[in-house]
């Protein structure tokens, strides 16, 4: 995957207390916005009605997913880092899902991208979608704010297969001191196409509370950090998805790979690897989200 490296630009951006007694959003100026959907996090449990857990990958159970180490409390989420002996998981949480959330069916039929699917809590096409989080503090596992089709890669066309829309990653905070935000499409094989992910500059806050954001819009996708510019995609150099998304709010532990057979090979498929030394350097830690937000353009 390529980086464009790029620095964050003040563009004027508004901000708006959209939820009383909540933090403001951030939003852009040029345009009039309502809210659509949101979670403050203001139970004492994970909003069910909200949020599915992602538990398998391609089909398989993945060992390092998890339901376990989602706290919520005092309008905070707080994904933690779960450690079992020498492994370690985290939760991945999504408001729809994909066919390879769930087991391929026992004669390997019905499967990815036009399996069966958990139902979905809450898609959408277009809009400002925002996150307020706190970071990992540490390296070998990595926080993200995405966008996914539960369609991506069923076309040739993007535009009515969906995209995979990163508006932030972590990965490479603590290496590189730089986060990633960008656009794929066309499926995860050998078919995927990457436009070229957005690497800029990480700079910690004065309380560690960041803002994440894109501006999708049927001309392309705006992104933002902390109310200024990242940069943009748009068409028709990047293709534009037509079709609802979901939100995946995820964590994952690095080490891990899927391993994957061709129909006759011997062997099973699954997971194999272990974790990364860094993992037992970093228990405990965290992901912190103060709120997730969807606004419309009001006309």
């Amino acid at each position: 995957m390529a980086f464009k490296p790029t620095k964050l630009t003040d563009v004027g951006m508004k901000k708006t207390f959209a939820v009383e007694g909540h933090a403001p959003s951030w939003l852009p100026n040029d345009k009039k916005w309502r809210l659509v959907w949101n979670d403050e996090f203001d139970l004492d449990h994970l909003d069910g009605d909200k949020w599915n857990y992602r538990l398998c990958y391609w089909g398989y159970p993945s060992p390092t997913f998890t339901t376990e180490g989602v706290e919520v409390s005092d309008s905070i989420l707080k994904i933690n880092l779960v450690r079992d002996g020498d492994n370690f998981r985290s939760a991945h949480l999504q408001t729809g899902s994909n066919t390879f959330d769930l087991p391929p069916d026992k004669d390997r039929t019905g499967f990815w991208p036009f399996g069966k699917k958990l139902p979905a809590k809450f898609m959408h096409r277009y809009g400002f979608y925002e996150i307020r989080c706190r970071l990992p503090r540490h390296s070998g596992w990595h926080a993200a704010f995405w966008l996914q089709s539960p369609s991506i890669g069923a076309h040739p066309n993007p535009e009515y297969a969906g995209v995979e829309c990163d508006i932030m990653e972590n990965y490479r905070q603590h290496t590189d001191g730089e986060m990633i935000c960008g656009n794929g499409w066309g499926g995860y094989g050998s078919e995927g196409k990457w436009f070229g992910h957005y690497s800029f500059p990480y700079a910690e806050t004065d309380d560690g509370w960041h803002y994440y954001a894109v501006d999708w819009s049927p001309e392309g996708y705006i992104f933002y950090a902390d109310g200024k510019l990242v940069g943009s995609q748009m068409a028709p150099e990047c293709p534009v998805s037509k079709v609802d998304q979901f939100i995946l709010v995820s964590t994952e532990c690095h080490g891990y790979h899927r391993v994957f057979t061709r129909r006759g090979e011997a062997g099973e498929a699954g997971f194999a690897g272990k974790p990364v030394s860094e993992l037992f350097d970093a228990y405990p830690d965290c992901f912190e989200v103060d709120f997730v937000r969807v606004y419309d353009v009001s006309y």
